[in-house]
């Protein structure tokens, strides 16, 4: 039993399931938002105690604090400077 606002259509659950699945992040991983279009990447927790990582977070904190415009972790650099630093990370 529910109830239904004006206006409002309901959506199907397979469209509700694919939904879920496009913001879904698996296990060990957290989602980060870079760049100037914000893009989103998927990226495994243990960079987050890499010492070149945790400068990003400081630049984060100090430029967003806690409030985050994307909803998630905003990283506020160019995406290919994150790509770079990431990339090194790969290698360790």
């Amino acid at each position: 039993m529910g109830f239904r606002l004006p206006g409002i259509k309901r959506t199907s659950k397979s469209i509700m399931r694919k939904a879920l699945k496009s913001v879904d992040v698996p296990k060990g991983y957290v989602a980060v938002y870079v760049g100037e279009k914000m893009k989103r990447v998927v990226i495994p927790i243990s960079y987050l105690n890499q010492p070149s990582f945790q400068d990003l977070l400081s630049q984060a904190e100090e430029e967003f604090g806690f409030d985050h415009p994307m909803g998630g972790l905003t990283i506020p650099c160019k995406e290919d400077e994150f790509l770079d630093i990431t990339s090194h990370l790969n290698r360790l």
